[in-house]
């Protein structure tokens, strides 16, 4: 049976597709993983009622695997289809008259997938403007919030081990890396620290003067 998630994402995705209502502003929530990038995009979709997409729900919805499956295939699984994914929504979507927003909760290790990246930088001479937004944590809260979620640890600690460190140190300097990275790339920094998801959004929101 199709899950709630699948419905959501698809009739989004279908919505960009077939509606005729073109975006033509891209606001891209990036962050570690449980930075609460999914619950606010759930937030701001409900503040400003514009089309929203989780990319790793999109990406399930295209394979038929979750994003762990994937990596449990292999990394390079996992990044070209989460390229094929948001290149399907950048070709969906026309620069419109009217401006838009299309709102998107990219998956934590966005920045390390190079195929994606270059998407991005391509965004313009799609006429796409991308306005990206980090969640900023730090490594221990977020590492916290790692452990709270599962006993086990996410895939992307395995495919990224730095050997002689132990789980919690290979995540600490993974974080802190492609903490910087996003930073250097995101118009927009927020930190999500002790904050509700309908809080952050309202953030985001007050920095773009979208209502």
């Amino acid at each position: 049976m199709e899950n709630n998630n699948f419905k959501s994402c698809r009739g989004a995705y279908n919505y960009v597709l077939y509606a005729g209502k073109f975006m033509n502003r891209i606001i891209l929530i990036t962050g570690p993983k449980h930075s609460g990038k999914s619950l606010c995009l759930q937030a701001l979709r409900e503040l400003v009622n514009e089309v929203a997409i989780d990319l790793d729900e999109l990406i399930e919805a295209q394979t038929g695997k979750t994003p762990r499956e994937l990596y449990s295939i292999g990394v390079e699984s996992f990044e070209n289809a989460e390229a094929q994914a948001l290149a399907s929504v950048f070709q969906a979507t026309e620069p419109a008259a009217k401006q838009r927003y299309l709102i998107i909760a990219a998956g934590g290790g966005l920045v390390d997938n190079d195929e994606a990246m270059a998407l991005l930088s391509e965004a313009e001479s799609l006429q796409l403007e991308v306005i990206t937004v980090y969640l900023d944590v730090c490594a221990e809260t977020a590492w916290q919030r790692i452990q709270e979620a599962s006993a086990e640890l996410p895939p992307f600690l395995g495919s990224e081990n730095l050997e002689g460190l132990k789980p919690q140190e290979t995540h600490k300097a993974l974080h802190e890396r492609r903490a910087e990275a996003y930073k250097a790339m995101s118009k927009i920094v927020i930190s999500a620290e002790n904050k509700t998801s309908m809080e952050i959004a309202n953030e985001i929101i007050q920095h773009l003067a979208i209502i």
